[in-house]
């Protein structure tokens, strides 16, 4: 039996320009994938089409490229893969997802008259529980399955498509964060894969295109993990292969305590310096910095950073601090 190759990857969504936040992602999952000896793919994550602009695109590669973050094979952009996702939900996964034409305002509407059929997510671990109170204290009830009887098999072509996630706890074990339990229907409930204007939703894009570039190590944010058993679900539904590892790494977080993001305004990094902001990178995900580190090229940075990588120092861990305005 032929081992599996190593292959990380780092999947920016271009709906801004990169900003520490992400750029600590992005060193991380580079300078661990290569401390395996690995290969570190570079995906566009642009299925947005709303908010994903080209030119955000060309400043997040150029970005990499400055710092020396190089990756390796060609870029996929998923904005040219629709068909790819679509024959995925119309092969894999009509069985278990369906049709919906619920509004927001008419489920608004549902829950104030059915008080008792707004159930709250429910989350297992710990870890998602903690995660769930700072990211959104104001999160939706379950969907309550009104739309169940209705396929999407052309009749209800303006319709949005849900899957159904299975009733089931599911544990994976997480590198940074120890073991996560979760159970999908009760923390998610059945998510949107394909919204109405025909656009796919994060979930299932990269779901399936890791199972397509066989990734074996995923390491990204913390506020991606309550996705993690839901992507699992779809990996094997899909007959697609799915990562062996996964390590979600602790957020940067604004001065009111907000997730680092292009939403809550996040600056861009400024890539005039690209030693200092590999320093600087490494030094907020607690990595060793060497003496002389300051005069050395972003080459000489990453090749002592790749050498003494150490998941340790962020274990447990679900903040990397505040990143102050002058970040």
């Amino acid at each position: 039996m032929s081992k599996r190759p190593i292959i990380g990857r780092f999947a920016p969504s271009p709906t801004g320009h990169l900003h520490l936040g992400s750029l600590t992602t992005a060193v991380a999952s580079f300078c661990h994938i290569k401390a395996l000896g690995g290969q570190w793919l570079l995906r566009i994550e642009d299925v947005d089409f709303e908010r994903c602009k080209q030119a955000y695109s060309h400043s997040i590669l150029d970005d990499l490229t400055r710092l020396g973050l190089h990756w390796d094979g060609e870029i996929i952009y998923q904005s040219h893969r629709q068909p790819i996702y679509d024959e995925f939900i119309n092969d894999h996964l009509s069985a278990i997802s369906y049709a919906c034409q619920c509004s927001r305002k008419q489920l608004s509407e549902y829950f104030r008259t059915h008080p008792n059929k707004a159930t709250p997510p429910i989350t297992l671990s710990h870890t998602l529980q903690n995660l769930n109170q700072t990211q959104d204290l104001n999160a939706p009830p379950i969907y309550p399955r009104l739309c169940l009887h209705q396929s999407h098999d052309g009749q209800h072509p303006d319709s949005k498509i849900r899957l159904c996630l299975p009733d089931v706890a599911t544990a994976f074990y997480d590198g940074i964060q120890g073991v996560i339990w979760d159970n999908s229907a009760k923390s998610l409930g059945d998510v949107v894969i394909k919204r109405q204007n025909g656009m796919i939703n994060y979930i299932l894009a990269c779901a399936i295109d890791d199972g397509l570039q066989n990734i074996s190590h995923i390491m990204r944010g913390l506020d991606i993990m309550p996705m993690t058993a839901a992507q699992l679900f779809i990996n094997k539904a899909c007959q697609l292969p799915h990562a062996d590892y996964f390590y979600h790494l602790p957020l940067l977080h604004n001065n009111d305590g907000q997730k680092l993001s292009k939403q809550n305004l996040a600056k861009p990094i400024k890539n005039e310096y690209p030693s200092e902001l590999l320093i600087h990178a490494l030094r907020l995900l607690r990595q060793p910095i060497a003496d002389d580190m300051q005069d050395g090229t972003v080459d000489d940075i990453l090749t002592f950073a790749i050498k003494h990588w150490d998941n340790a120092p962020l274990m447990h861990q679900n903040s990397l601090g505040i990143a102050s305005d002058s970040q």
